[in-house]
């Protein structure tokens, strides 16, 4: 670990601790709630499919691409396609967008790694381009820039959870600031989403990171508090300026 990462792991680690002793961020809120019991699908075959073919990330950078190997094998059994899962290894040698591949290296792509909220949604396009799943539309959804646009972009969101929990008509991938929440370090990370209950609100999050052993719901207020965050100033030189989803609009 290079001396940059140390200082920024210092600085991220120095806040966790500052909010466990104020009880301010992720300490201030309702918990997020894991799931201990197996998750209802209610005949929903994406749900189903993004079950069976979750993953964890293999090292700590890498949840974009266990989260994108996920939707890919997932797609392809709603497809109904007689298929072997693709791997982790086998999907960064396949989808070249955005160098994605040298950016999960330990040195990074010139430094970089991980991948920024724009970025992810390119790798997502070209994810699906590569393996031929057709789609209507891939959406990258910034945090609104102005105040008038907040409830919109809000109401949008919960509308397209919805439709994914009721219908299987689309698939929603989270960046998200994972200290929001999650009792843990206030950095971005990046998940799909499994669930939204269309009685309370509360979103379930199929979350990637190997320390979260099992799913969890959160309130949609808390998600759209950690989808929306602006990262720390500390990250824009990386390119993380702040979190959002990525939208897939599916065929049929």
């Amino acid at each position: 670990m290079n001396l940059r990462r140390i200082i920024i792991h210092t600085f991220f680690y120095s806040l966790y601790f500052f909010h466990k002793i104020t009880g301010t961020g992720a300490f201030g809120r309702r918990e997020a709630e894991y799931i201990q019991a197996p998750i209802q699908t209610d005949g929903n075959p994406l749900k189903a499919a993004l079950l069976k073919h979750h993953v964890k990330q293999y090292h700590e950078a890498s949840c974009s691409v266990a989260t994108v190997v996920s939707v890919v094998n997932a797609l392809r059994e709603k497809r109904g396609d007689n298929f072997v899962p693709v791997s982790q290894m086998d999907i960064l040698e396949k989808v070249r967008t955005g160098n994605w591949k040298e950016r999960m290296s330990e040195k990074g792509d010139n430094g970089k790694r991980g991948l920024p909220l724009p970025l992810l949604g390119e790798i997502v396009k070209g994810s699906l381009d590569a393996y031929g799943i057709g789609y209507k539309a891939v959406e990258t959804v910034e945090a609104p820039k102005k105040s008038g646009q907040t409830e919109k972009v809000l109401k949008e969101l919960r509308n397209r959870l919805l439709d994914f929990e009721t219908k299987g008509g689309c698939l929603i991938v989270a960046h998200f600031d994972q200290g929001a929440f999650l009792r843990t370090l206030n950095i971005p990370h990046i998940s799909p989403v499994g669930g939204f209950d269309i009685t309370n609100g509360d979103v379930t999050i199929l979350d990637v990171d190997q320390q979260q052993e099992r799913p969890y719901k959160i309130t949609f207020e808390t998600f759209c508090k950690g989808l929306f965050s602006n990262y720390h100033h500390v990250l824009k030189p990386f390119g993380f300026k702040g979190g959002g989803y990525v939208f897939v609009k599916l065929t049929g």
